[in-house]
């Protein structure tokens, strides 16, 4: 009996687990859109762009208007809800720039545990640990920004933006679909 109750909060905490891995990839999947939107824009999304943590606010402000002004052609937004997506999505980059430097330093320490002569199993979970911690605080603001911007769309503006995400998420990295 003990076994079972155990096995079913095992099995209880592996789908809170992957609830939370699934959630955490939808974000990703939404974010990797914004990115490909300012991408196609001329910026580079994350990497390089208007996320990479310009030292010039104007320049990521010139980037996020023009991804939204670019977003806004394809959902037909009324120039209303234009105003009021742009503090939505501005305030969430400034606010997700300090979390994306904790992951590019996580990044370079976990390089640093790794090519280490002795391996630190305590530090690397240590990183890890940190790590999630990180990518939660990173999902519940970017949780926090869909659900905002959401609320300014219309129901069918959603749908149109839906299917874009989904059909960017269908292509690989030079607009050919990914087969596997």
């Amino acid at each position: 009996m003990n076994q079972s109750k155990q096995g079913s909060a095992g099995a209880g905490q592996r789908r809170g687990f992957f609830r939370r891995a699934g959630v955490f990839m939808a974000v990703a999947a939404i974010a990797g859109t914004i990115g490909l939107q300012a991408h196609a824009q001329g910026g580079h999304g994350f990497r390089g762009g208007w996320f990479a943590g310009s030292s010039d606010p104007a320049k990521v402000d010139e980037r996020v208007d023009r991804m939204l002004k670019h977003l806004s052609v394809e959902i037909n937004a009324t120039p209303e809800q234009q105003q009021k997506l742009a503090p939505i999505v501005k305030q969430a980059i400034t606010d997700l720039q300090p979390l994306r430097e904790q992951m590019r330093n996580t990044r370079k320490q976990a390089t640093d545990l790794m090519s280490a002569a002795q391996i630190d199993r305590a530090a690397i979970e240590a990183l890890r640990a940190q790590k999630m911690q990180t990518a939660d605080a990173i999902s519940r603001r970017m949780s926090q920004a869909m659900a905002d911007a959401a609320e300014v769309l219309t129901p069918e503006q959603r749908k149109q933006l839906a299917e874009r995400m989904q059909q960017r998420h269908g292509k690989g990295r030079h607009g050919m679909r990914n087969h596997g």
